[in-house]
């Protein structure tokens, strides 16, 4: 004889956005990661170099939030991409307590030949979906966060 299981939870009403957005972002990925592997780059060293090739000098604080890396493990991204030659580090010169990070030319080079087939990319899926309906994708995105970080 089997014995009776937990009492099932209440189904839920809506569908699991924190998987379908990790499930999005996978996929989109799943394009980008096997250039990033050629050119011996990790998602999070990715991350990084986009963040410096946008704004240039970037206090460590300011990458670690935009590039969504904790402290801790950005301090060991930016050392192993310091030795890769890829950034350098220095003393923020307006306030000596903070330290400052930019890409090398050797790693903004990588950003510019990366972004060409991340754009490619970009591209084909504003083709594909159409770009009103990619524009209301980022919106929506923009609103969801918007959303969340005003609680």
């Amino acid at each position: 004889m089997s014995t009776p299981g937990p009492t099932p939870v209440q189904p839920f009403a809506h569908r699991n956005l924190p998987r379908l957005l990790l499930q999005a972002r996978e996929s989109v990925m799943a394009h980008t990661r096997p250039n990033l592997r050629e050119q011996g780059l990790s998602d999070q060293q990715w991350r990084v170099l986009r963040v410096l090739g946008e704004h240039g000098v970037v206090e460590t604080g300011r990458v670690a939030r935009e590039a969504f890396i904790l402290g801790p493990s950005l301090t060991g991204v930016l050392a192993r991409m310091e030795r890769d030659g890829l950034i350098q580090r220095q003393r923020d010169p307006e306030d000596a307590r903070r330290t400052v990070v930019q890409a090398t030319d050797q790693g903004l080079n990588l950003v510019n030949t990366l972004s060409h087939t991340i754009e490619a990319h970009y591209q084909w899926m504003e083709q594909t979906l159409g770009k009103e309906r990619l524009q209301q994708l980022y919106e929506l995105l923009d609103a969801v966060i918007e959303l969340e970080q005003a609680e």
